[in-house]
Order: structure tokens, then C-alpha cells, then sequence
């Protein structure tokens, strides 16, 4: 069994999930895994698909064609399985803080320089309900490597969030 990751981002429109699901499906293709949203006005699909060789080659040319005919952006990049998480740690962040610019790579650069890999990022920005005040929130997942130490990390990132202004809460997945 071979993998491809597809991704595709088109104008949001009822349907285009179905399309895909289609796509797959006709072909005896597995969605293993998949996130799919609304971007702004657009509609954007990440997934892992699985089946043979031939299937997924074929999968590529009726890709091709649907993002024509649907005018998609898409993406496909044939992939294996995961084989480096072996002893680590799956945690759980969470940061709030007023919508201002770089909070993500803050966050993300806190991470990265301690080689702690970020495998899962999802961010809004909303207005807060009586005063309109433009708030940020990012929940991510992170895999701790089995030597980091996790109280010196716990306490490292609360004092990096309180220079920074971010409420955070850091917890086991």
C-alpha cells in the first residue's frame, strides 16, 4: 500500500468535499487522514489518501482534471508513514492573547530551538463579545523528545508567555 497528501484550495462551495470523497472512492482509495476548512473565502483540503501504485497514479490525472474544471489550486506529493515518534511525549498548547502580529512564530521559534517538532496548529482570530477586541488563539500539539525535561519546560514557557502578553495553558495530550 502505497500514500500520497493531497492538497487542494478552491473558492468555497458546497460539493467539493463530495468531489474529492469521489475521487478517492471510485478509485478504491482509503482517506486516511484528513483536516479541511474555510480560509477566508476559500476552501482548503489536506489529506492522506492510500491504495495502490496504479490507483494513486490515476488519482493524479483525475486531480488534475476536477482542479480544471473546478478551478482548484492542488498539490500531490506521494509520502510514507511516519517512522521518527518513537519515546515521544504528545502535549497539548494552548495560547490567547490580543491579535497582533508574529504570535505564531513566537510561539513556533520557542518551540523549534528546543527541537521540539509541532505536528498539529490550528489558530483563530475572533472579536471578543462586548468590546470588540480583536483576540488570537492557537492550540497546538507538540512531541517532546523522551530526554527534555518537563518541568523546566513547563516553567521556560510560562515565563517566555508572561514577556510576551500570551495566556497559555501546556498540558498532556
Amino acid at each position: 500500500m502505497s500514500r500520497v497528501v493531497i492538497s487542494v484550495i478552491g473558492h468555497d462551495r458546497p460539493g467539493l468535499v463530495n468531489d474529492l470523497a469521489k475521487l478517492a472512492a471510485d478509485l478504491n482509495l482509503s482517506i486516511e487522514d484528513s483536516r479541511m476548512t474555510v480560509l477566508g473565502g476559500e476552501f482548503a483540503v489536506l489529506m492522506s489518501v492510500a491504495g495502490g501504485d496504479l490507483a494513486l497514479g490515476r488519482l493524479e490525472t483525475k486531480l488534475e482534471r476536477l482542479a480544471e474544471d473546478k478551478e482548484l489550486a492542488w498539490l500531490l506529493r506521494r509520502t510514507g508513514e511516519r517512522t521518527d515518534v518513537e519515546g515521544r511525549v504528545p502535549y497539548t498548547v494552548s495560547v490567547t492573547a490580543m491579535d497582533h502580529p508574529g504570535i505564531v512564530h513566537r510561539v513556533a521559534s520557542f518551540f523549534s530551538s528546543r527541537d521540539i517538532n509541532i505536528y498539529n496548529l490550528d489558530t483563530v482570530s475572533e472579536r471578543a463579545a462586548h468590546t470588540g477586541t480583536p483576540i488570537f488563539s492557537l492550540v497546538m500539539e507538540v512531541e517532546l523528545p523522551p530526554d527534555v525535561r518537563i518541568a523546566e519546560l513547563r516553567d521556560a514557557f510560562f515565563y517566555f508567555c508572561d514577556d510576551h502578553d500570551l495566556d497559555a495553558e501546556f498540558r498532556p495530550s
